[in-house]
């Protein structure tokens, strides 16, 4: 058994997402156009970008929308000239944070990031400070009441690399970033459909928050994403609802 309320904060995290749709599709409009500018704007021979359409698909966002993106990265339609860059800090109580950003202006990115961490009882830290408590990896979860033992056959057949239930029953499947395309498929396809999936910076531990400081770290989280700069946040920081 592994993780603290997943699934809470699973359904938390997708309805902060709902409540911001036009937010999200804006962040994922940008990270479409710097896929396809990367590796073509063929989702069939570039995962990035068939991770990044997927993803839009999820939230909703119309195909116009998601096209339009594409052609900026391709370089079919003018466009925004966008960088990444990733931040490191800590939270509440030292809780790591990693914050990953697409910009066209790293001197007003790094401002604004440090102004959120200030702002809100954080501190912005050194590259690496904190990248070593996080795994790169594909995470698949599964609603509470999937049959384990079936999805556990066909994640390890597909070429997963774990497969752990929660504490609040719902699983986790997790791969090899290059492999998450072909994992998520091949469950898809044996009938399992994930309720998340993305490649990640999975925390290797948990800090649980409540009460006071869990209201604080909120506060931070949601500063940090509110940015347009921002596109992913990964934190240790769990909150306890």
């Amino acid at each position: 058994m592994a993780g603290h309320s997943k699934w809470a904060n699973i359904q938390h995290r997708k309805g902060r997402q709902d409540e911001k749709r036009g937010a999200a599709f804006s962040k994922i409009a940008k990270e479409i156009t710097v896929a396809a500018k990367l590796g073509g704007g063929d989702a069939g021979f570039n995962p990035r970008l068939r991770v990044a359409v997927d993803k839009a698909k999820a939230q909703n966002m119309p195909k116009d929308k998601i096209d339009t993106a594409i052609k900026k990265g391709t370089g079919e339609l003018e466009g925004v000239d966008y960088v990444e860059v990733r931040y490191e800090g800590y939270g509440i109580g030292g809780a790591a944070i990693m914050v990953d950003c697409l910009t066209d202006n790293k001197t007003r990115t790094v401002a604004e990031v440090r102004h959120a961490f200030s702002k809100h009882g954080g501190n912005l830290g050194t590259d690496g400070c904190v990248a070593f408590q996080f795994k790169h990896c594909g995470q698949l979860i599964f609603a509470p009441g999937t049959d384990e033992a079936a999805l556990m056959d066909a994640a390890i057949e597909a070429g997963a690399e774990d497969v752990a239930s929660n504490d609040d029953g719902s699983i986790e499947v997790i791969t090899a970033p290059t492999e998450f395309i072909a994992v998520k498929d091949a469950l898809e396809a044996a009938g399992f459909r994930p309720e998340f999936a993305e490649v990640t910076m999975k925390p290797e531990g948990e800090t649980v928050f409540a009460g006071d400081d869990s209201v604080k770290m909120q506060k931070l989280l949601d500063a940090l994403d509110n940015l347009d700069d921002v596109q992913e946040i990964y934190t240790t920081a769990v909150i306890d609802e």
